[in-house]
């Protein structure tokens, strides 16, 4: 997960699938510059924060990886209660 190259305010995320079929859709809208990645990363096997700031969450079709940490889940928490 490239990290560096992110602004301070902003979160990164990677995804990793063990096979091209696990991807549903993947759109590219031109106009909106929005993207949108739809798939699977199958049954969860285990969810897990690494290298203290990395949410992973692995599948038997891939990882999610997603940077953030329990403190940021708490506090996140703490706003809608």
């Amino acid at each position: 997960m490239n990290r560096e190259a992110r602004r301070p305010s902003t979160r990164c995320f990677a995804i990793e699938l063990t096979s091209r079929n696990n991807l549903g859709d993947l759109m590219v809208h031109d106009g909106s510059g929005r993207v949108a990645i739809d798939g699977s990363i199958g049954t969860i096997r285990h969810a897990r924060f690494i290298e203290e700031s990395v949410l992973e969450v692995e599948g038997s079709g891939g990882t999610l990886r997603l940077d953030l940490s329990k403190e940021d889940l708490a506090r996140e928490d703490e706003r809608y209660q």
